[in-house]
């Protein structure tokens, strides 16, 4: 249109054509107006630009049908803040928490995740990226241990019949018991007050390491052996620095120490011909494979290897070459949120997050999952047998060196992959 408006300055200013200078003017005016309305000529497009073309608008098609569902759901079931209590058998996983983009190394989150999108009770885009549906867990319990009392928080869809819908994706050695609405803020991590483990072994761990271990069955611990035990277990009660009960803490660090509320063995009780024992534990939070090391010290002492004073020892600045106990037995039995219980649990609004009415089925699952799994591998493959094999390897002194726990550890990030502490 540029080319005309010389033209009509021309003509319009020319005497010659003053007479014809408005139809002309016109004439411009409507050719002006009209160029405005004409949509731009779309160049030629390839084959192949055309084919990215339709399959940009198959997938914009495909988001736009699956945000279309999503929001049909979030009306319908709304995404509230709740935890859910978990129980499972840890062997053969490697531990709690997941870790997103190695799918060979199985994790009890892994299978959790995959339930709750398959139930519907969070949107499948989320799965790799829990943080937004605000997941936490109360514990990271380690390769091969298992858990009665294992709480989780996070947001989901509330549908009805919501935990038999997750059930219903969970293998048969994991199992959703309970659920409870919890404040929007709630991190289960964070809110826990305390942490309950049990540790269940064959009473042959406490007999002299001269005790010829080739028929557990046999043995049978004394009332004095478990007094001595009971005594053992009850100096670590208190705050102490705990930084030979983990891998990779210096002496100096704030977060090594730890405080142990209360910690002892019960009575023995046989089951499939040997006699076993469990150890109970309860303290506001533990460090990687402190509780294994915990045990193993002891058990060291039992069996007359190191005498008892290097529990105390273990709490100087020094290294002390501190053995660690088999996976095999532990158990997360219960979670505590005892400040949070006493600050919402009577507003009428929210739950106490107490798990009385569940106790059946934990004791069920325990008993049918949890138990006989520790008890047939321990007689099959007998993992404390073989550990106590290893303790005279330990020296136990302070050491300014790699411990023999520090070289296991560099050798099961490498066999699992797991670096983390």
């Amino acid at each position: 249109m540029l080319i005309f408006r010389p033209l009509l300055s021309a003509l319009v200013n020319n005497p010659l054509t003053s007479k014809t200078s408005g139809c002309i003017y016109t004439f411009c005016c409507t050719m002006s107006e009209a160029s405005k309305d004409e949509p731009t000529a779309k160049p030629f497009k390839r084959g192949h630009e055309e084919n990215e073309d339709s399959a940009e608008r198959v997938q914009a098609s495909k988001k736009i049908k699956a945000e279309g569902e999503n929001t049909e759901d979030e009306r319908k079931y709304p995404k509230k803040k709740v935890v859910l209590l978990m129980a499972y058998s840890g062997k053969g996983y490697y531990g709690m928490q997941r870790n997103v983009g190695t799918s060979e190394f199985r994790t009890i989150e892994d299978d959790l995740v995959t339930a709750l999108v398959k139930s519907g009770c969070i949107p499948e885009n989320h799965g790799d990226e829990m943080k937004k549906m605000s997941f936490q867990r109360c514990a990271r319990t380690d390769k091969g241990v298992s858990a009665a009392g294992q709480v989780v928080s996070l947001k989901l869809r509330l549908m009805e019949e919501v935990i038999e819908k997750i059930n219903e994706h969970l293998p048969a050695q994991i199992k959703v018991l309970g659920l409870k609405r919890v404040t929007q803020s709630f991190n289960a991590k964070n809110n826990c007050d305390a942490r309950t483990y049990s540790y269940m072994l064959p009473t042959v761990a406490f007999a002299p390491k001269d005790y010829d271990t080739g028929n557990i069955s046999a043995f049978r611990l004394e009332p004095e052996t478990l007094q001595r035990v009971n005594r053992l277990f009850s100096l670590y009660k208190g705050t102490h620095n705990f930084h030979n009960f983990t891998s990779q803490k210096a002496p100096n660090d704030p977060s090594a120490r730890r405080y142990i509320m209360e910690m002892s063995c019960g009575e023995p009780f046989i089951c499939d011909n040997s006699q076993f024992s469990v150890i109970t534990v309860r303290g506001q939070s533990f460090m990687l494979h402190q509780i294994r090391k915990m045990i193993g010290l002891v058990i060291a002492v039992m069996k007359g290897y190191v005498n008892e004073e290097v529990i105390e020892r273990s709490w100087g600045q020094e290294k002390v070459d501190v053995p660690k106990a088999p996976g095999l037995g532990l158990v997360l039995e219960r979670v505590h949120f005892d400040r949070y219980n006493k600050r919402f649990g009577g507003d009428g609004l929210h739950e106490c997050l107490e798990w009385d009415h569940e106790e059946e089925a934990i004791k069920a699952f325990k008993e049918g999952h949890i138990y006989p799994t520790i008890v047939e591998t321990e007689c099959q493959e007998g993992s404390m047998v073989s550990w106590m094999a290893t303790l005279p390897i330990h020296d136990f002194k302070n050491s300014a060196g790699e411990t023999q726990d520090d070289k296991d550890q560099k050798q099961d990030n490498a066999d699992d992959g797991n670096a983390t502490d």
